[in-house]
């Protein structure tokens, strides 16, 4: 047995003594995917040839001699050393304890989380700072996934009395730092609230940012109303079933651009917005048909609107415009809706009638063109063992939308979970 109370450790045996029971201790042993693969050769044995390939116990020695040394001092009776002095073994009368609910709950309660460390500190400074602090069982050296250390650890005390009086301590200090100390669980608790209320923030950051905008559209919407006025169109009478929009693009050519024409064909009226001024397009068109201005042959009721059917018609013709786009848009600007849509591939839709029902159009082709875990990771280097796991989605906003001038132009236990790393070391086994 590793078991001898009567003779005193050197600071070096101390040393070693407490790596190589760290290594076959609770907190480790359990997670070591590597040590636990080689107790299962041997019933339990572990040859020291194997033991000093570990970088942390290499530092200290490779000497047979000193380690079997070290351990035949040791009073906590975790350890075996074989007969022939070339291996050693976890005591089978100290098994494993199980790994369960109840046991993860006294873990927590007698962990602490401590903040404010440098971040080029090491194990060993950590070990010794934590020295007079009570009787540490495990340090674990929070990490990111880039392996650097973030400046805060998780520390196991040997009991949950040990672990209240550490956090009870006033102005606790890592030579003049101030240092954040609080129960595991108390941490992850105001973790969790921090990440709720910032998830608040972010979601009322969001709704603010959606208001503006949406109240910039409307602004920017009012505005191109004003700059409107007077070039709105309306026109109604008995109009033949084939009367389409180019029509009255031939009609008014020459003499007024139009901006859009709200028309379906085959109905009785509809609305023409032009770039410029209404008034102006139709007397020159009338003065170029001896003021008699027809479509088709038909007798026509023109009507420039005014007031507020002007601006009621304007908004509707907006309105239009962004779900046009939007329909464009959803299709990839596609004639035919993708590759090889139905119609071109003879799919379901081959051969049907489709009601298209209202028609808007653009001045050209160029207006209505819309612009385009945890995963568990051993590290054989001891400074890096506890696996950790890993951390979001802002919704994109409703487009908002566009002024009548801008037609042709076309967005998130630990929180996002974070990886712990861990580092072997203990204070007291």
């Amino acid at each position: 047995m590793a078991e001898n109370g009567a003779q005193q450790m050197s600071l070096l045996e101390k040393k070693i003594d407490d790596q190589i029971e760290y290594y076959f201790g609770d907190h480790n042993l359990p997670r070591d995917k590597f040590l636990k693969e080689q107790i299962q050769l041997d019933d339990g044995w572990v040859p020291l040839e194997t033991m000093i390939k570990f970088n942390r116990l290499s530092c200290l020695t490779t000497d047979f001699k000193v380690i079997l040394e070290a351990l035949s001092k040791s009073k906590t009776g975790l350890l075996e050393i074989s007969e022939d002095k070339t291996k050693i073994r976890r005591s089978p009368s100290k098994p494993l304890p199980e790994i369960n609910d109840q046991y993860k709950d006294v873990i927590k309660h007698r962990s602490v989380y401590v903040k404010g460390f440098p971040t080029d500190i090491t194990l060993d400074e950590l070990k010794e700072w934590f020295n007079d602090k009570g009787n540490v069982e495990n340090i674990q050296m929070r990490r990111t996934l880039q392996r650097q250390f973030k400046g805060s650890v998780f520390v196991v005390f040997d009991t949950d009395d040990s672990a209240k009086k550490f956090v009870e301590q006033k102005d606790v200090k890592y030579k003049d730092a101030e240092m954040i100390v609080l129960l595991k669980e108390d941490y992850f608790t105001k973790k969790n609230e921090d990440r709720k209320h910032h998830r608040a923030e972010v979601k009322a950051k969001a709704k603010h940012e959606k208001e503006e905008k949406q109240k910039q559209a409307e602004d920017e919407e009012m505005k191109s109303l004003d700059e409107q006025t007077g070039c709105l169109l309306k026109f109604s009478g008995e109009l033949e079933d084939q009367t389409s929009r180019e029509d009255l693009q031939e009609l008014f050519s020459g003499h007024g651009m139009i901006k859009w024409i709200d028309f379906t064909r085959g109905a009785k009226e509809g609305t023409i917005l032009f770039k410029s001024n209404a008034k102006e397009a139709l007397d020159k068109a009338k003065a170029a048909h001896g003021d008699n201005l027809q479509i088709k042959k038909k007798d026509v009721t023109w009507e420039l609107l005014e007031g507020d059917d002007e601006k009621e018609t304007l908004k509707k013709i907006i309105e239009d415009q962004q779900q046009s786009l939007n329909r464009k848009r959803g299709r990839g600007g596609r004639k035919f809706g993708g590759r090889g849509g139905r119609r071109e591939r003879g799919g379901r839709d081959q051969g049907k009638l489709q009601y298209q029902g209202k028609k808007t159009t653009f001045e050209s082709e160029d207006e209505c063109d819309p612009e385009t875990a945890s995963a568990e990771k051993k590290v054989k280097d001891e400074e890096a063992e506890a696996p950790l796991s890993q951390q979001p989605k802002t919704e994109p906003a409703s487009p908002k939308k566009r002024a009548l001038d801008d037609v042709k132009a076309e967005e998130v236990g630990e929180p996002a979970s974070k990886q712990l790393k861990t580092e072997n070391g203990s204070g007291k086994q």
